[in-house]
């Protein structure tokens, strides 16, 4: 292997489609009207693809009649719902920019994500749990840009619009799209400084989620659980867009991800897909109530947004019958994927592997020099293609730091080519641990330490030393009623590991620090249990 380069470019007879987001929406309603587009369970919806298209028209007209142009950037920051993605088509058929903002965010971030990309128009729910989204906002210093705010939900709050009243059957005029203008901004949440809007185009967007949902065997149809964040790519992009391309329905379970309205919505709608992260598949497979739920529907889905436990996806594909399950790779900044592994992968390639290259996308693995490494060696894992963002949202330094004058998004992440071409994600150029000297991957031990009975999810990050420079803990949640040592871990390692990989320290926790899309703050989770050992 040491003389092939760790390069491979995804081919396909399926061309890459110029289509603009609100096309695609179009050509569905026109080839699968009366098929269920859209089940919002939460809110008692069904809607087929003729209803669907219909109120995005009516809504993409009533944002134009308000005085809203072609180009203008149209927050939304709400949890998930049948109006989120009616403003998802509306405003993509109106021209508009699409702002996802975080429903977890907070004033100080709400202000730069609106004033980083000028919002004319914000569209909000009332509340979402703990958050009461009229006070953040009333909360925060005026914006001058921002003209219009329509509120979610009943009642008339001083100020705002509401956006039943949007809906309009009046005549205005759509604009032609072209699929190349920026369609979405998404604000990535980087482990350092402010949140930067990541902006992405509807070629970007159509065509990911296009081949995402061809990689799962998606058929006209099909009924796609999507329990995860449509602020997210993971939600809009290969959950909306990825059915819209294929005929299927989305069911929506609930606001935000609740393990027992996930398994409700499979069950009684008859879900042959389901997507989610780790976090999301271990929540739904260790409800007490799991095994009352009849699953038998499900035969593909998608689990991403975080490292893919092996012990999990054994798990997901033995007892809730996902037999044809597959791992997605990606970030926000590349629409998001670029790997997927296929249907009809062997296990052990769809359980160690995410699966090889999305069509029509390439990938290079280069060292700390910018050489290519050769297959089977570890690399910085680079992506350029039609799924390559526009760039940062008016932060040209930014976009220079990590998108290089060839086109190439340098994405940080580590990973090795096998000679087949499947890749292995083996951890953060940022979290890689150096010890004495002694190169540490901490995904290596965390799927090592998943192995232990009582583990139920583990994260392992550097932690200062004196002698070492850094070392090894391992921050473990156990399984429920589980009870462990720290030596009982220690013991599970040694002979087993190599020395240098055995944690130094053992820690035992409730919850980590999460992302709302299910990724471990690993920055933060370091600064907690430096804090809490004394080490700096």
């Amino acid at each position: 292997m040491s003389g092939v380069p760790s390069y491979v470019s995804g081919i396909s007879d399926e061309p890459l489609l110029y289509r603009s987001v609100g096309g695609v929406l179009s050509d569905a309603a026109e080839k699968w009207a009366e098929t269920e587009a859209l089940v919002v369970r939460h809110q008692a919806i069904r809607w087929t693809y003729r209803e669907l298209d219909r109120r995005v028209t009516e809504l993409a007209r009533g944002l134009l009649a308000l005085g809203l142009r072609p180009g203008d950037r149209v927050g939304i920051w709400s949890p998930n719902n049948a109006e989120w993605i009616l403003t998802q088509f509306a405003t993509a058929r109106a021209g508009m920019i699409l702002v996802n903002i975080n429903p977890a965010y907070r004033a100080s971030e709400l202000s730069h994500a609106l004033r980083k990309v000028g919002c004319r128009a914000l569209i909000l729910a009332l509340a979402h749990k703990s958050s009461n989204y009229v006070s953040i906002f009333r909360s925060c210093d005026p914006f001058p840009e921002l003209e219009y705010v329509i509120q979610l939900g009943p009642g008339a709050v001083p100020g705002m619009l509401a956006f039943q009243d949007l809906l309009s059957s009046s005549e205005v005029a759509l604009p032609v799209t072209d699929p190349d203008e920026p369609v979405n901004i998404q604000f990535t949440s980087g482990t350092t400084g402010l949140p930067k809007g990541a902006t992405l185009s509807h070629f970007n967007i159509v065509n990911n989620g296009l081949f995402v949902a061809r990689g799962m065997a998606t058929q006209a149809g099909d009924r796609i659980c999507v329990p995860v964040p449509l602020y997210h790519c993971f939600g809009m992009v290969m959950g909306v867009l990825g059915a819209v391309t294929h005929g299927a329905t989305v069911v929506l379970p609930a606001e935000s991800f609740d393990a027992h309205s996930t398994l409700a919505a499979i069950a009684e709608e008859r879900c042959t897909a389901l997507y989610g992260v780790p976090t999301m598949f271990i929540a739904e497979l260790e409800h007490p109530r799991f095994r009352e739920f009849d699953l038998s529907s499900l035969r593909t889905g998608i689990m991403a947004g975080a490292p893919c436990p092996i012990a999990i996806m054994q798990r997901v594909i033995a007892e809730m019958h996902m037999e044809q399950i597959t791992i997605c790779y990606g970030m926000t900044e590349t629409s998001p994927v670029s790997f997927q592994s296929g249907v009809d992968d062997p296990l052990e390639k769809r359980v160690g592997t995410v699966g090889r290259i999305h069509p029509h996308a390439q990938v290079k693995l280069i060292d700390a020099d910018g050489n290519v490494v050769p297959r089977g060696e570890r690399g910085e894992l680079l992506t350029r293609g039609y799924n390559v963002m526009r760039g940062y949202w008016g932060d040209p330094e930014r976009t220079a730091e990590c998108l290089d004058a060839a086109g190439w998004m340098h994405t940080g992440d580590l990973a090795t080519l096998d000679e087949e071409g499947y890749c292995s994600i083996v951890g953060r150029v940022k979290d890689m641990i150096i010890r004495g000297g002694e190169n540490i991957y901490p995904r290596e031990i965390e799927e090592y330490l998943l192995r232990h009975p009582k583990v139920l999810d583990v994260a392992v990050v550097g932690v200062p030393d004196r002698q070492y420079g850094e070392v090894v803990c391992a921050v473990i949640r156990l399984r429920e009623r589980a009870t462990c040592t720290e030596d009982e871990i220690l013991d599970f390692c040694r002979e087993q590991i190599a020395h240098f990989k055995v944690p130094r320290f053992v820690r035992f926790v409730e919850v980590f620090p999460m992302t709302v899309t299910g990724k471990v703050q690993k920055y933060l989770l370091r600064e907690q249990q430096i804090q809490e050992l004394g080490r700096s």
